[in-house]
């Protein structure tokens, strides 16, 4: 008697798009907390690019009824959703910091910038790339809009220079890496039903890493693959972010914008920096020179850096870009808040919020009347003076005991000495 044929294992027949769809929303979720609308082009964290390539990151918006911009976010998730609070981007505080608790955007039609940086320094980059693009989403239905913008930070980390990383940066990408693969295997179960097969972003990336401590190699490959050009969360969530962007007459830029980057075109420096992140150079690419070098629009400090600033030079560039006012740059930690120079030609946001440099206070610029009306709005008295007291508190207790800061993104300074901010009241 003929032995009963083994049951064969199922290959997902004619669903292999229903367990793609799956095996993403399942990557999201335990790797943010986040789940997607499934209808949306974002929530396909483990999917490989569309055939056509995607439209070049918005150069230009007209002025919306309210505009707000915040400075660098640097890895750390609870100050972020502090600055956003502030801003009455996302609901007053419920007492949870997690966030599938503040992805719904209450703002409105409010367009909010967020000038770059939100990689380096934390621990939370992956879990703010995440809520931002969640939240961003909510802010399109609700007739609003989230628009992040690059900063030297995720230039650095496309191209491969980690030096900003802390240990807990690296460890959340090893843990990424790890239901990243586990959304693989998922879909491998589809084999050639799956069309086109999934990309296995981890093929080629080096297992170890000579000078760096061997218990950082994983994260290490991890977020290599993730970040380098064409990677997932590369091509994800930073390629179709603008490098410069202008909404009615304010200009915003990471570091900064010189003559020769307008005579090159705002809107060209945007595709070609897309074009870069989305691997279309090759996986080792070079980054374009106007996002390298110390005069680099993500690089520059020359209207952020101290108070004696070149204000014709400045005036001539915004001469050269129709209509615009203002130039609104992050990048370098302001001491004393957000402030404007130059007769308010220029405006700096950085307040150096992240634990991970300068745990300031939370401050967000807001533009109202078209560009006509523009104020701080910072922490209100009360709060500040507990962050104050509990700051202090902490600054003793670690002095009496001799603690040492550690983590690899202390071990290289950039250019300016980063200071402690001054809380406004």
């Amino acid at each position: 008697m003929a032995a009963a044929p083994s049951p064969s294992v199922p290959t997902c027949g004619d669903l292999p798009a229903a367990v793609s769809a799956f095996a993403d929303a399942f990557v999201d979720f335990a790797v943010s907390g986040i789940f997607f609308p499934t209808s949306s082009s974002s929530s396909s964290s483990a999917s490989p690019a569309p055939a056509s390539p995607p439209p070049s990151p918005t150069t230009f918006l007209p002025s919306p009824s309210r505009l707000v911009a915040i400075g660098d976010l640097h890895g750390d998730l609870p100050k972020s959703l502090s600055a956003f609070r502030l801003a009455g981007l996302v609901p007053a505080s419920s007492g949870s910091d997690s966030p599938s608790a503040s992805t719904s955007w209450a703002a409105g039609p409010t367009l909010a910038v967020q000038l770059g940086d939100i990689l380096d320094r934390g621990g939370d980059e992956l879990r703010l790339l995440y809520l931002l693009r969640r939240l961003a989403l909510s802010a399109e239905a609700r007739g609003g809009a989230l628009r992040p913008i690059l900063g030297n930070h995720e230039v650095m980390n496309v191209a491969g220079d980690f030096r900003f990383a802390t240990p807990q940066g690296f460890q959340e990408f090893s843990e990424w890496a790890g239901w990243y693969r586990a959304g693989l295997a998922i879909k491998r179960r589809c084999g050639e039903h799956l069309d086109p097969q999934p990309r296995n972003p981890f093929l080629g990336v080096p297992k170890s890493f000579p000078g760096v401590k061997p218990e950082f190699w994983d994260g290490m490959r991890s977020r290599l693959a993730a970040l380098r050009p064409d990677g997932p969360i590369a091509r994800r969530f930073l390629a179709d972010l603008p490098t410069v962007l202008v909404v009615g007459d304010s200009v915003f830029v990471h570091g900064g914008l010189l003559e020769a980057n307008v005579e090159y075109g705002l809107e060209r420096i945007n595709a070609e920096v897309s074009e870069w992140i989305r691997g279309e150079g090759g996986d080792n690419g070079r980054a374009p020179e106007y996002v390298r070098g110390r005069d680099a629009v993500v690089w520059l400090r020359r209207f952020s850096d101290g108070f004696d600033c070149d204000c014709q030079r400045l005036e001539g560039v915004l001469g050269m870009i129709p209509g615009a006012k203002r130039m609104v740059m992050g990048h370098t930690i302001q001491t004393v808040g957000i402030n404007a120079v130059c007769g308010a030609q220029a405006v700096r946001v950085d307040v150096g919020l992240s634990r991970g440099c300068g745990n300031g206070l939370p401050e967000v610029l807001e533009i109202n009347g078209g560009g006509a009306e523009v104020r701080v709005i910072t922490t209100p008295p009360s709060e500040a003076w507990m962050y104050r007291k509990q700051e202090a508190e902490k600054a003793v207790l670690k002095e009496k005991r001799g603690e040492v800061k550690d983590g690899l993104a202390l071990l290289v300074r950039e250019s300016h000495v980063l200071k402690e901010v001054e809380a406004k009241a």
